[in-house]
């Protein structure tokens, strides 16, 4: 993994760095994992099944204490040190692998967050910003589990806009602070022992600060009565009067966004993972009740329409996968780079961290949206059943709502998208050239590196497509609106989804061409879905083209069309593997 060529971000934007080109086409895939790596999720695995599975009636019941034993005694076998420096007590894993146990406590959901709060925003803050005494005080604690983390940064007015909140922290004479405020959602707020706190001091502006739990004038409210994720620890904090100490500001007094960004990247990836993790449990639990299932005197499992619904869970968990890891492996590279005893480890973490904010927002949307889709059809194949509690379906549906509302809403990630890649091609860190506003009618030359075999040619093909498609649509947008095109949110919605399009297929396709021998399944997988999602692209496009007034191409243009496909052979044989591997094939 360490010799893995990490590019800039936003780099599949531009067509020479495109794998259409040749270069920045090898990618970490999971297939690369260690035996050792595997190993260590599995056991994190067993720990989910065997410890907090059993429980979950009780977690979603709120009994008191038992989220925070759970979590404690996850931290007693490492689970909540895998990001902290092995100095301080914690494993210092790679992000790929990381986000492998990540997806292995995502089959509990509330444990999954509420580890994995604790394990990023809670812990990031402090290790990008921290001084040595506060890294010394406080990492050993969290990353054994000794103490629980918690990152309070939402308020009652401020969530999207969370920037704008309200909180104050009032300087006193002997330089110490005293802080009021409100803060909402707060996750571990029950029983955290350590919270981020951000607020803003009366002339300098937003800051952030380690407040710990037992202070005085700090206390949580009654836990939240949520739709979903009900075993984790919900509540609103309340700081009244609560005096901290000077040395308690983590990084610089009025730049308390930076904590909060470059911690919300890395936890937007988490999510993902936690994501993939739930749509793996939700297809193998849903073909396990359509092959039990008997309708007409035969297995649900065997209708067509049914199967169809696997393959499609499959196709889009297989996408999400492919980008999940592609961004983690870039992330091994740069932070494996990292001499974490060196006087510049904190900037350097902090700049790995922002490098890959587009692909991370991406991700969030496309691994949550995924989730939304998967869960929602394991409910349909339950049919009635999943409408009732007692089958886990239902739970898994209620759970999965609130994942395209935190680590920022869906919408505002689609805003930040366009509006990254806006501003680093502005500072000149991502070339976005040639963009004239015109949809080019070929889709030009084939790439030198394609390649054999029918299937990985159409998915080239797609590609190739779909890239012009998204190119031409921000070309024409940014002549018409300018430096106001972020304001247009509806277009800025649409080219996001492009964006999307793009970076999934192209990552579905490197690991297909990673792989010695391709699974069929696998190519069918990314020819649907290639397929499928050029067809969406080009109906983006043509709204962008309209809104933008550029003249529409003419419609006989090789990257105007999606070419025909059998796509209902290419499902039945990932329903196929899905049925034979007995859920998520790869």
């Amino acid at each position: 993994m360490s010799d893995l060529k990490a590019p800039a971000g936003g780099a599949f934007l531009a067509i020479a760095d495109s794998c259409e080109s040749g270069a920045h086409n090898e990618i970490f895939t999971p297939e690369q994992f260690s035996d050792e790596a595997r190993m260590l999720a599995r056991a994190v695995e067993e720990f989910v099944r065997g410890e907090v599975l059993p429980v979950n009636d009780r977690l979603e019941k709120h009994e008191p204490g038992l989220m925070e034993a759970v979590l404690r005694k996850a931290g007693e076998l490492g689970i909540l040190g895998v990001a902290v420096p092995e100095r301080f007590g914690g494993l210092d894993l790679p992000k790929s692998q990381i986000a492998l146990i990540t997806e292995r406590l995502g089959i509990h959901p509330s444990f999954g967050i509420s580890a994995g709060v604790h394990c990023g925003v809670a812990t990031l803050p402090l290790l990008f910003f921290g001084t040595a005494e506060q890294l010394q005080l406080y990492l050993p604690k969290l990353a054994s589990g000794e103490w629980i983390g918690a990152f309070a940064l939402s308020e009652a007015g401020s969530g999207s806009d969370a920037l704008s909140a309200e909180a104050r922290a009032v300087r006193a004479a002997d330089g110490s602070y005293v802080l009021n405020g409100t803060k909402m959602w707060i996750t571990n707020g029950g029983f955290a022992d350590l919270f981020t706190v951000f607020a803003r001091i009366e002339g300098e502006g937003f800051s952030a600060f380690l407040v710990e739990g037992d202070s005085p004038g700090v206390s949580a409210s009654r836990e939240e009565q949520k739709l979903g994720l009900r075993g984790s620890s919900t509540t609103r904090v309340v700081l009244d009067n609560v005096a901290v100490p000077a040395e308690n500001l983590l990084g610089e007094p009025g730049k308390g966004h930076r904590p909060a960004l470059f911690s919300l990247n890395l936890g937007r990836l988490a999510i993902a993972a936690t994501a993939l993790g739930m749509c793996k449990e939700n297809l193998r639990t849903a073909l396990m009740y359509a092959k039990e299932r008997r309708q007409f005197g035969r297995p649900i499992a065997e209708f067509g329409l049914v199967r169809e619904k696997l393959a499609e869970m499959a196709v889009r968990a297989f996408v999400l996968e492919s980008m999940l890891y592609r961004i983690a492996g870039w992330l091994d590279a740069r932070f494996g780079a990292i001499d974490s005893n060196s006087r510049t480890a904190q900037e350097q973490y902090r700049a790995a961290a922002e490098e890959y904010s587009i692909e991370c927002a991406i991700l969030k949307v496309f691994g949550t949206e995924t989730l939304d889709y998967v869960v929602d059809e394991a409910l349909q194949i339950h049919g009635g059943y999943g409408f009732s509690e007692e089958f886990a379906v239902a739970q898994a549906y209620r759970d999965s709502r609130v994942f395209r509302i935190f680590e920022g809403t869906n919408e505002i990630n689609r805003i930040t998208i366009v509006d990254q890649v806006l501003r680093r091609a502005k500072a000149g860190r991502l070339s976005l050239a040639p963009l004239d506003g015109t949809l080019p009618n070929s889709t030009g030359d084939a790439p030198t590196h394609v390649a054999s075999g029918a299937a990985l040619n159409a998915i080239e093909n797609a590609l190739r497509a779909i890239r012009i498609q998204a190119l031409s649509a921000l070309g024409c947008s940014r002549a018409a609106f300018g430096d106001q095109l972020v304001q247009e949110q509806e277009v800025c919605g649409r080219l996001a989804d492009m964006m999307i399009a793009l970076f999934a297929t192209e990552s579905a396709l490197l690991r297909c061409q990673m792989q010695p021998h391709t699974p069929v399944a696998m190519l069918a997988a990314a020819q649907v879905y290639s397929h499928d999602t050029l067809s969406a692209v080009i109906h983006c496009r043509r709204a962008v083209s309209a809104a933008s007034r550029a003249v529409e191409p003419a419609p006989d243009g090789a990257a105007n069309t999606a070419p025909p496909l059998d796509t209902i052979k290419l499902s039945r044989e990932v329903a196929a593997a899905v049925v034979e591997r007995g859920g998520y094939p790869w």
